[in-house]
């Protein structure tokens, strides 16, 4: 499997250096869909320029990134181009071989369950087989590295790239079982930009599930696992917050980057449901609203937590959904991360509903948004409202998809342990309906 990894990897690595030699990179660093006010390379620039005079990056209303990333390009800002390529690199090779563990996991866990009985009589054609997963990390490497809003990403620059493999090395180390480097890589994905946070619980419960410690809240040995694990991931964001500190010996970073993603101040268009509905709405709402809207990420954790708690990493794939739809500022770099685990869930695609209307619709507000654009802002001929609306359909897209896979998922769930043919007590067919 090393070969055609390469090859994926010399390919994709191949179109982003002939698009930032191209006229095309210019034009997509300007994109309201690919860079947003707390990710942008233009304000990535502009705050080095400040730290340069000897001013705080974070003195104006223009730099929202955290002190590392700002230090990070003090000294690599000449190969800024190669370091977008390499996080990328770095980002597809983490989830090929995360991936590939957990497959391995999924094929013990498939074998035991047969041996006990677990499983219905009729589902072996439900059943993963080694050839069937042999080649999904590939697969997912590949959708990664050469989805379009991937390619998009990193060539306008945008720090979300770097966002992504510091999550993608978060999920390689909780699936090989390391909470240290679990927790110090959700604490740097939290430092990013505050919204995986909510990946906390469903790197727990498989951690849980490793070490075979029963998840129930009144079990000793659940709540000592769950506080050093807590424990460790504070200690090493407190690190992380602190070395931020001593850098700038300022904590100007946290209103300008966290109350910057918490309170909206910027309502510039994005692919995120929040710029509109505050343009629009009366000072005095907002604060209300704002809440709202936030709590959106992280009210669905809980729920999920107790519905998936036997499977946390596709919980993990539906929170990193989650995130990507409902946070203040996304970008299709956030989209892209989730989708390259799409891969991972193939023997759910019987059960799938709507993949060719959902597909069509991402696909056509994709291409619709740079029209859109242009006929608002430079032709005139159109409106916010007309941008918004595509906005609003590429977002409900994405619920609907990951929707239809969550049911899908639940679904065959059931059958394995009810069997394919489900009667009801007269004899008759029965359909299984989702509540």
């Amino acid at each position: 499997m090393a070969a055609p990894l390469v090859l994926v990897v010399l390919v994709a690595v191949t179109v982003r250096a002939a698009l930032y030699r191209s006229s095309l990179a210019a034009f997509i660093s300007e994109r309201v869909e690919v860079s947003s006010p707390l990710n942008a390379w233009k304000r990535v620039v502009e705050g080095l320029a400040l730290l340069d005079l000897g001013v705080s990056p974070y003195s104006g209303a223009v730099f929202h990134e955290t002190p590392l990333i700002i230090y990070l390009f003090h000294f690599l800002i000449e190969y800024a181009e190669l370091v977008f390529m390499i996080t990328d690199v770095l980002t597809a090779v983490a989830l090929y071989l995360a991936i590939q563990e957990f497959n391995k996991v999924v094929f013990k866990k498939q074998k035991l369950l047969i041996k006990l009985d677990k499983y219905a009589p009729d589902v072996a054609e439900l059943i993963q087989t080694p050839m069937e997963m042999h080649y999904i990390p590939l697969k997912v490497a590949l959708c990664y590295l050469l989805n379009p809003y991937t390619v998009m990403s990193c060539v306008a620059k945008s720090t979300c790239a770097i966002n992504n493999t510091v999550i993608a090395f978060f999920i390689l180390a909780t699936i090989k079982g390391s909470a240290f480097l679990s927790t110090l890589f959700l604490a740097l994905a939290t430092y990013q930009s505050l919204y995986p946070l909510t990946l906390f619980a469903p790197a727990l419960l498989y951690l849980l599930q490793r070490q075979f410690i029963p998840i129930k809240l009144k079990s000793e040995s659940f709540q000592l696992y769950t506080m050093q694990y807590g424990a460790l991931y504070l200690c090493n964001l407190g690190v992380i917050v602190c070395l931020s500190f001593f850098l700038l010996n300022s904590w100007d970073f946290i209103p300008s980057v966290y109350g910057f993603i918490l309170s909206v101040p910027d309502l510039t268009p994005n692919i995120g449901l929040f710029w509109y509905f505050f343009a629009e709405m009366f000072e005095h709402f907002s604060l209300f609203f704002v809440c709202v809207f936030q709590i959106n990420v992280f009210f669905y954790t809980i729920p999920l937590a107790i519905k998936l708690k036997e499977h946390p990493v596709f919980f993990m794939f539906v929170q990193m959904a989650i995130i990507s739809i409902f946070k203040s500022y996304p970008t299709v770099g956030d989209v892209a991360l989730y989708m390259a685990f799409l891969p991972v869930w193939n023997h759910l695609y019987r059960f799938l509903r709507n993949t060719f209307i959902l597909s069509c619709v991402l696909i056509v507000c994709s291409l619709l948004f740079p029209v859109l654009w242009h006929l608002w802002i430079y032709a005139g001929s159109a409106n916010s409202n007309f941008y918004y609306a595509i906005t609003l359909t590429f977002n409900v897209g994405q619920i609907l998809l990951v929707s239809d896979y969550f049911y899908a998922f639940l679904r065959r769930e059931y059958y394995l342990t009810h069997g394919l043919h489900l009667t009801r007590p007269d004899g008759t067919e029965a359909m299984l309906v989702l509540k």
